[in-house]
């Protein structure tokens, strides 16, 4: 630690309300549902599509099946609809945070979020199954475009890249839930218990909302300034200096006017006042920042990045690894997978000082190297039928993910752009997301069987790691440390070398 650098911890003690710490919890707990919503088919698939069937015990609900029956495609197209319902909320979420900002936003997710679980775990059929995962990727879509930004905009300046990591973090707390959850209720009619659960975490998150601000950011840009600060002081505290913070909002918020900090003060903390005239209010759309030479740049970047995070395989294991595993050990895959996901969990956690420490772009790099090796000792383990080697290629696999391309991604779009253009680009990078994960989640099972189910297809994802990452290393351009997008991309020194 260079001279008169502050330890993290004294600076995370100072700069962590106890009203912060409660509103990123609050929000945190959509990138949970996602997580869960992503695994929690994985354990209890075989109970699901009545492949262990239990004869002699009753179903959770005499009017429901205890089970759904469907053959391997069937259950992929069930799996993959969750991806198509991320793709459509990932799409909407970001014009709808730009214009109506990013509180909203999340409140209408969370509706989706209540109502997917209740038709997933009362679905009858494989039609309303289906419709309900379709209803939970919306939510979730939503929630890993909306929410990133928000943390991002209320995180203390310093510390951007760990609270960006929360959204990982909570990612891989859901799965772990999901998992456990998993290990012990697949089986009967229970799995249902297990889709229910998800719908009473959003119920509570769209209770707890009512006590979360609208982003001072966005605020500041989009309403009143004044007021934008005085939620900043409630989420800092008395004593914090905030004039630096205000000063990269780049909007007038200098003038107090005392009648109205008076009337903030008794105003809920989900308020906030009218349109105003004179903030700034020129968002980017999703196409018009594509087609803007100034943005495209930063958009392939995070399109590249986000495309990077799927293909390398992480949701096979994420999504599947019981059933892949399972042959190789019959007895341990369930509770492998479980160890998989805790690793999962803690290893972002440890990391995610990483990115502030290396540089994000090298946190991504070291994570696709990691990926791709374990990728083919993943591949040897599984076709030579060696069970030590396969647990470790698959621990080793997830903590390569960790490192880098589980947290890092989220945050990017909001260093690579300014912030008129966050939304789109986020939501550019969050389709290109739900998009390669529909590809994996459809085509792995087919894939791999068509393969052999030898674990032939992990050397497809270490090629993939290995072109993937050659690209990253050449266009994505570092931006630890940079003030923001003109940095970021060199155009802040050419213009100075012009002038």
């Amino acid at each position: 630690m260079a001279r008169g650098e502050e330890p993290l911890h004294r600076s995370l003690v100072r700069d962590t309300t106890a009203y912060l710490t409660y509103i990123l919890l609050v929000v945190a707990l959509g990138p949970l549902q996602f997580g869960f919503h992503l695994a929690e088919l994985n354990a209890p698939q075989d109970v699901i599509t009545c492949q262990k069937k239990s004869i002699n015990s009753a179903a959770l609900h005499p009017t429901l099946p205890q089970c759904i029956s469907m053959n391997t495609d069937q259950f992929s197209v069930v799996s993959s609809m969750y991806t198509l319902g991320g793709l459509l909320g990932a799409l909407a979420a970001g014009p709808l945070c730009n214009k109506f900002g990013r509180l909203l936003t999340m409140r209408l997710t969370t509706i989706f979020f209540v109502l997917g679980p209740i038709f997933e775990s009362a679905a009858p059929s494989i039609s309303l199954l289906a419709f309900g995962r379709v209803l939970s990727g919306v939510a979730s879509g939503s929630a890993v475009v909306v929410v990133p930004i928000y943390i991002s905009e209320v995180a203390p300046p310093k510390e951007k890249g760990l609270f960006g990591a929360l959204t990982q973090i909570m990612v891989n707390g859901g799965i772990v839930i999901a998992q456990v959850l998993g290990y012990f209720l697949s089986k009967d009619g229970l799995w249902r218990i297990i889709l229910a659960v998800a719908g009473g975490i959003g119920l509570l998150q769209l209770l707890a909302l009512s006590l979360v601000p609208e982003s001072p950011k966005w605020l500041a840009e989009h309403r009143s300034p004044q007021h934008a600060r005085h939620i900043l002081r409630q989420m800092r505290g008395h004593k914090a200096d905030l004039d630096e913070e205000v000063k990269a909002w780049n909007v007038d918020s200098s003038r107090e006017d005392i009648s109205e900090e008076e009337s903030l003060l008794n105003a809920p903390p989900g308020s906030h006042p009218g349109p105003n005239p004179d903030a700034a209010s020129d968002s980017v759309g999703i196409f018009s920042a594509f087609l803007n030479p100034s943005y495209r740049p930063a958009i392939i970047a995070v399109v590249a990045v986000m495309v990077t995070q799927q293909l390398t395989g992480i949701n096979s294991i994420v999504m599947y690894s019981v059933s892949l595993l399972s042959a190789l050990l019959p007895t341990r895959a369930a509770l492998l997978t479980v160890a998989v996901s805790a690793l999962n969990l803690v290893m972002t956690t440890l990391c995610a000082p990483l990115s502030d420490k290396i540089g994000r772009k090298t946190c991504i790099l070291l994570s696709v190297a990691g990926m791709g090796t374990s990728s083919i000792l993943l591949a040897i383990g599984i076709g030579e039928g060696v069970e030590i080697l396969a647990a470790i290629a698959t621990l080793l696999f997830v903590a390569s993910f960790a490192v880098g391309l589980g947290p890092v991604p989220f945050i990017l779009a909001n260093e690579l752009v300014g912030p008129e253009a966050v939304g789109a680009t986020q939501s550019w990078a969050l389709a290109a997301n739900w998009i390669a994960t529909f590809l994996v989640s459809q085509f792995f099972p087919i894939l791999n069987k068509a393969m052999g189910e030898k674990g032939r297809i992990y050397f497809v994802f270490a090629g993939l790691a290995l072109v993937l990452g050659a690209f990253i290393a050449w266009w994505v351009p570092e931006t630890k440390g940079k003030s923001g997008a003109e940095e970021v991309w060199g155009r802040k020194e050419a213009r100075q070398r012009v002038e």
